[in-house]
């Protein structure tokens, strides 16, 4: 083993595995983020109430006006900086630093909520109606009726919107790597530099990614399926 990442990976095998498993812990970690977020402003645009229609709207179209690079060095690099520059009078040995982990999570968490506010919006409206109704009939509260009917129901509308916001947040992983979190990107990239072959390390990377798209559709496609069972096909 030794010797294949000696010749093949020029030694920066085991580092750049490293970054594969952070690669995918950030965008675990960040995905997860992305559905509290998601599931908290879709109800909140479904709401009666205005301002939480208004602020759920501000919510989606700020962040999703906004490329991911600017809001990771926004956060990363200019806010520290913002409060040490406030705070310079008063404490001047201050220094705020953000753990480039936690920083990428919740950056990425927080721009992909946005996209999965409407996936999920969309997915709770395509619940029909009639069961909902049903549901009421019957006797149960609306938590009830939320919980026993609409979100199983919504997950089978929302689980192709959610693997296509999977993969666009697997990709954009890579750009953390410019906050120095060493995962797979940043690897690839040092190890180009040092052996005078970034081809080779950065196509290695393509790789890698091209295989966790290939795993995470798989994936995807039976939870369709299993989600779709019992579910007349017109």
């Amino acid at each position: 083993m030794n010797t294949i990442n000696e010749w093949l990976f020029e030694g920066y095998g085991d580092e750049i595995l490293r970054g594969l498993t952070l690669t995918v812990s950030v965008a675990v970690g960040a995905l997860a983020l992305a559905i509290v977020l998601g599931m908290l402003a879709a109800r909140a645009k479904l709401a009666p109430s205005r301002v939480a229609r208004g602020a759920a709207s501000l919510y989606t179209t700020v962040v999703r006006g906004i490329p991911e690079l600017v809001l990771i060095l926004v956060l990363y690099y200019g806010f520290p900086t913002l409060v040490q520059s406030m705070l310079a009078q008063v404490a001047p040995d201050y220094r705020l630093n953000f753990n480039p982990y936690v920083t990428g999570v919740c950056v990425l968490g927080t721009i992909y909520g946005a996209f999965l506010t409407e996936v999920f919006r969309a997915a709770f409206l395509a619940v029909p109606r009639g069961e909902l109704e049903a549901a009421t009939a019957f006797g149960m509260t609306p938590r009830q009726v939320f919980w026993r009917i609409h979100l199983p129901q919504m997950w089978r509308y929302a689980l192709p919107g959610l693997g296509n916001v999977w993969m666009v947040l697997v990709k954009a992983t890579a750009l953390v790597s410019v906050i120095q979190l060493q995962e797979m990107m940043y690897w690839a990239k040092r190890a180009g530099e040092a052996t005078h072959q970034p081809f080779k390390f950065l196509l290695l990377a393509m790789v890698l990614y091209l295989a966790i798209t290939f795993v995470s559709e798989q994936f995807f496609a039976a939870a369709e399926r299993r989600a779709a069972r019992g579910v007349r096909r017109a």
